[in-house]
């Protein structure tokens, strides 16, 4: 790392530690050469690749943004939307990928979605999946219903509620 104040070409790293959730690393250096101290900040860059090809760093700004919108007029409040975006990064990071496709990072948002809001994640899952019909749309309520009655059913099972009697 080049000293900032006399251009020197090496430093020595006198203290380093872990900043914004791990996410960063700063290092406290000094110079050999001048003697002075200074700081420097290292991030992971996650990059999305996007179908086009092109190449953009992630932004959870991005995902709250989309996910804002989804959920526009439901009770779904601001934080809420910032825990899912959170949640959709470390998800995306824990991958260990430093490029990750924009589809993946589509159905990342897509599970924690569907557990905020059922409507916020059909319309979300209608723009993402570019439904063509009124069919895309019945064939995924019933995807969601059947999971709806599936934890219902679990949910009763654990409860120790018997079903009915064949």
């Amino acid at each position: 790392m080049r000293c900032p104040y006399c251009r020197h070409a090496d430093s020595r790293v006198v203290d380093s530690r872990e900043a914004d959730d791990g996410q960063l690393i700063r290092r406290r250096r000094a110079c050999p050469e001048c003697g002075k101290r200074f700081t420097t900040v290292e991030e992971a860059v996650l990059a999305v690749v996007k179908r086009s090809g092109v190449t953009e760093p992630f932004s959870r700004t991005k995902i709250i943004g989309g996910v804002r919108k989804a959920c526009q007029g439901r009770p779904v409040d601001e934080d809420s939307i910032a825990l899912l975006a959170q949640r959709v990064e470390e998800t995306i990071r824990a991958k260990g990928a430093a490029e990750i496709p924009s589809n993946e990072v589509g159905l990342v948002i897509l599970g924690p979605l569907r557990d905020l809001d059922e409507v916020a994640y059909l319309r979300f899952a209608s723009v993402y999946r570019s439904f063509d019909s009124l069919a895309d749309f019945e064939r995924e309520i019933d995807t969601l219903r059947a999971a709806a009655r599936a934890r219902e059913g679990a949910g009763t099972e654990a409860a120790g509620v018997a079903g009915p009697a064949q």
